[in-house]
């Protein structure tokens, strides 16, 4: 049982890559009902694209309002007898950020992932995301270096368009697990553009091995005690 709490507020993207762009949200006697996205409900969605009356509608609020909905989207969500809850934030250490490890620092969050691109300004950004962690005494389980090269559609080959292992210097100056580089695939892409399951659709992408040892790795890494 897996929920995935969108907090990126001026940009919500999860609605749309799941395929669940058009579904409302509705109330039960304790609070929101997530959006479920298969039969067996085992994914469920939260997001402030839900919420809105149109979707190219303009998120433009201050500190407290976005706070306020991040902590009821923590709180007042029905989100059930999880075995993981994942949260997709905006880029950054912003207000999203602080409000969204405060709400859970009750729950004792397991730690986070952080997403860089090869070129040495994404990396930098990482940086910085690294000391918040530290800063708020959050765990990192490790860092994910994404559009790792580019994999031609015709002849499978990898070209490094932005250059390669940036995202690996850093874990290892940093000392926190290396999960693994993910290719810029257009069959990838295409399944987020159109809401579909990447996963049945193209086993056999060069992204897929790639998805598949870095989850493997974070479920290894959360199985351990944080030391």
């Amino acid at each position: 049982q897996v929920g995935i709490l969108d907090v990126d507020l001026c940009g919500p993207s999860v609605p749309r890559m799941f395929g669940a762009q058009d579904s409302d949200v509705h109330q039960c006697d304790s609070g929101w009902v997530p959006v479920f996205v298969d039969q067996e409900k085992s994914i469920s969605l939260m997001s402030i694209g839900f919420l809105l009356e149109k979707p190219d509608d303009a998120v433009v609020w201050r500190g407290p309002k976005k706070n306020a909905l991040i902590k009821q989207f923590v709180a007042d969500v029905a989100w059930g007898d999880l075995d993981f809850l994942i949260v997709d934030t905006p880029p950054g250490t912003s207000d999203e950020h602080i409000s969204t490890v405060e709400a859970l620092r009750p729950h004792k969050p397991l730690g986070a992932i952080l997403v860089t691109t090869p070129q040495a300004v994404s990396v930098g950004d990482v940086r910085r995301e690294l000391t918040f962690c530290k800063k708020t005494g959050l765990r990192v389980l490790g860092i994910v270096e994404n559009m790792s090269g580019f994999v031609c559609p015709h002849c499978s080959e990898c070209t490094n368009i932005f250059s390669k292992g940036g995202g690996e210097e850093l874990a290892k100056h940093a000392g926190v697990p290396f999960l693994g580089c993910v290719p810029l695939d257009p069959q990838l892409s295409q399944s987020l553009e159109e809401g579909r399951d990447f996963i049945q659709e193209f086993p056999k992408s060069s992204a897929f091995p790639a998805l598949t040892r870095i989850a493997q790795q974070i479920l290894d890494g959360t199985s351990q005690p944080s030391s």
